[in-house]
């Protein structure tokens, strides 16, 4: 199992890619047609920065019956070849490393579900392994 501290920094990746899903949400909401074009930066790093998210889960190992069977979709490919899109050049503006991703039937609703697990693990795991206060210390 990873420690705390691994944990801690997984979850920073986590906290970047949901900041990004707000600021997208938030632009969407507002209603203005002109922000249209303003979202897509947000959309794409909140989608990138999932896939690392998900890169780091495995790394250290982490396990979640309800995580690891959202992380079997075929959707974690798409979204992998969607964070190489962003984040290497492609000379299609609408280059399919988005599209596909953007495209597959059910990837709104899986990108929502694994976000509220990881969400929900994150607060149990950081319930459960709060520190211990010291005698003396004032809470």
């Amino acid at each position: 199992m990873a420690d705390r501290v691994e944990i801690l920094t997984l979850h920073r990746y986590f906290i970047w890619a949901d900041r990004m899903r707000v600021y997208f949400y938030s632009l969407l909401n507002s209603g203005v047609k002109e922000t249209e074009m303003h979202m897509h930066p947000y959309l794409t790093y909140w989608y990138a920065g999932t896939y690392v998210v998900i890169e780091g889960w495995r790394e250290l190992g982490l396990s979640d019956p309800e995580i690891d069977a959202l992380l079997a979709s075929p959707n974690v490919e798409l979204l992998r070849r969607s964070r190489n899109g962003a984040f290497h050049f492609q000379r299609r503006y609408y280059d399919e490393r988005f599209t596909d991703f953007w495209g597959a039937p059910d990837s709104a609703a899986w990108l929502r579900a694994l976000r509220e697990a990881l969400s929900r693990w994150f607060l149990s795991f950081f319930k459960e392994h709060e520190p211990k206060a010291q005698e003396g210390d004032q809470r």
